[in-house]
């Protein structure tokens, strides 16, 4: 259910005062259908050892779903915010970011931190980044936190948004991981983090499925290897049209068809 609609209500949002879609600010809870140990551990050791990764790839890639299996495993609490293209307005993107910590940590978002966020400006950008670090830090032994910033792609043309993003991930305290899952890089001059291996690309040529994967997949729809290793062939590993094309099969196993017809009933392309 929406809390707010039309025009109306985005020009309340702005001004701060509406709710917000709570949806944007929940964690799924859809796990997908097969958890894939190689990019969880990949994200796991990205997360011990740095402050942020992203996971990119065009639709169908396989980004949310491994974003959503990996918030549930990690055995922190998930600050969960779904960018939409609105959200190209830094006081909808940073009232959604905020209010997302907040569901987990109550305490965050002082009254300086939310009145930076109301009037934001590239000259502003830097006293309000330091000021998310700052209330991320505070408090005696702040528990771990995974903050997942879903689709920033929609919002990737924002000038503010490289200061932002630039300036947050090198400084955000050991207990917070900022995961990312975008169609493309964030505009931010990342390299030197990518360098010294505090910021992990999952980029989508790892987020294609082996064909061991592959074959765990089919055999959770009751189908072959042989039917994995052709469909595979075809889709070279994207995660959504295997799914996709598993899912035809095992409907096209359940229909009476005649043997002649079974024989080719192989892959969905």
């Amino acid at each position: 259910m929406f809390l707010i609609d039309a025009a109306h209500d985005l020009g309340a949002i702005k001004s701060g005062k509406s709710e917000l879609i709570t949806e944007k600010i929940t964690q799924p809870t859809r796990l997908p259908r097969v958890s894939r140990a190689r990019l969880l551990s990949m994200l796991q050791q990205s997360m011990a050892a740095g402050s942020s990764t992203i996971i990119s790839g065009r639709a169908g890639a396989g980004k949310t779903a491994l974003a959503v299996d990996f918030a549930h495993r990690c055995g922190r609490a998930v600050a969960w915010y779904k960018v939409d293209a609105p959200d190209a307005d830094p006081r909808i993107f940073f009232r959604y970011l905020i209010r997302s910590i907040q569901e987990r940590r109550p305490g965050f978002g002082s009254d300086s931190l939310m009145a930076l966020a109301d009037a934001p400006d590239l000259e502003l950008i830097s006293w309000l980044t330091e000021g998310f670090v700052y209330e991320l830090s505070e408090g005696k032994a702040p528990s771990p936190l995974l903050i997942v910033i879903e689709d920033l792609h929609l919002v990737s043309d924002s000038d503010w948004l490289m200061h932002f993003i630039g300036r947050l991930l090198p400084l955000l305290p050991s207990e917070v991981h900022v995961l990312i899952t975008s169609r493309s890089l964030p505009p931010a001059p990342l390299w030197r983090m990518r360098s010294k291996q505090s910021l992990v690309v999952i980029d989508e040529a790892a987020l294609a499925f082996t064909r061991s994967e592959a074959i765990v997949l089919f055999e959770s729809y009751g189908l072959s290897t042989e039917q994995a290793s052709i469909c595979l062939d075809h889709t070279h590993g994207r995660a959504g049209t295997l799914d996709s094309s598993a899912a035809f099969l095992q409907r096209s196993e359940t229909t009476v068809v005649r043997p002649t017809q079974r024989m080719n009933v192989r892959c969905a392309f």
